[in-house]
């Protein structure tokens, strides 16, 4: 038996807290895994997971030879980005993870051009409006909507979008149209849950003067693309960003308020823990998202 496989297989268990879900990880059968981790404690004569019908835990040797092993599989991942480095040619798989709206109206678009491109590169993308740690979950790049703090971690601006205030004409019709940010404090409000500002909207005038309105929401979601639906049936005014409301503003479905007042701007940024030997298919990575936003899509003339 192969030690690497067996570590892998072992490794993959704890991580997934389960044969099946390690077996899904792996692309095995959940057989192939248990005959890996079985044999691996035969070989080792000591158990190193405790079994029961609802969980699996680790043993105190368990726990050792867990640290162990992971520490060895990412040596190999690392020597072999290395060696791929050094051959100019990408492999191994890149974990990904972006935001659920951002990913599926822009990136998913972009992924098969990638894939054609370096076929030794695997794929596996999450999408979620959730912040990840990128170190401790793993993951090799993501991408960030927002104005970056200070951090440790390394980000190249890939776009901006501009996010608009805007509401159906039919809802306009029934409830008047905005003619100052300060008027959305009696209007009906869609917000997005993961504002850092939560239901404080914040505008600039021309004159560079802001305004802070306290909006009263009658529906929170923490997914834009369920608040751009919301307003679609004229349940109110949102704040959403111009990549998911762009089309809706051209056929005008959606109308832009408060036109002459500005609401914030952000980048959309590839963020990834360090410049320090990136492997070469995540620099490949942020080069090809670079290129593909080069002219964003989403652009609305005001």
């Amino acid at each position: 038996m192969d030690k690497f496989q067996e570590m892998a297989s072992f490794v993959a268990v704890v991580e997934a807290g389960s044969f099946v879900g390690a077996a899904e990880t792996l692309g095995l059968s959940k057989a192939a895994v248990s005959r890996h981790v079985g044999e691996l404690e035969q070989r080792l004569g000591t158990r190193l997971l405790h079994r029961t019908t609802r969980r699996l835990s680790l043993t105190d040797d368990g726990q050792l030879f867990f640290a162990r092993a992971k520490e060895m599989l990412a040596a190999v991942d690392e020597a072999e980005s290395e060696i791929s480095s050094r051959s100019g040619e990408p492999s191994g798989r890149l974990r990904i993870n972006a935001p659920l709206s951002f990913g599926v109206l822009h990136l998913a678009p972009l992924w098969p051009r990638f894939a054609q491109l370096y076929p030794k590169v695997s794929l596996d993308i999450e999408l979620s409006d959730r912040v990840v740690d990128l170190v401790e979950e793993g993951y090799d790049l993501a991408v960030r909507i927002t104005n970056l703090p200070n951090s440790q971690l390394v980000s190249r601006q890939l776009a901006t979008t501009r996010m608009v205030c805007c509401a159906s004409p039919t809802y306009l019709a029934q409830h008047g149209t905005p003619a100052h940010p300060d008027d959305l404090a009696q209007q009906e409000v869609i917000s997005y849950s993961y504002f850092a500002a939560r239901d404080e909207w914040t505008f600039t005038a021309p004159d560079d003067t802001s305004v802070v309105v306290r909006t009263h929401a009658r529906i929170h979601a923490n997914n834009g693309d369920t608040c751009r639906a919301a307003a679609l049936e004229h349940q109110g005014i949102i704040l959403q960003p111009d990549f998911i409301v762009a089309d809706d503003l051209r056929r005008g479905d959606l109308v832009e308020l408060l036109p002459t007042w500005r609401a914030m701007t952000l980048g959309i940024h590839a963020v990834y823990p360090s410049r320090k030997h990136l492997p070469i298919k995540t620099r490949r990575l942020v080069d090809f998202l670079v290129e593909g936003f080069a002219v964003p899509g989403w652009d609305v003339a005001r």
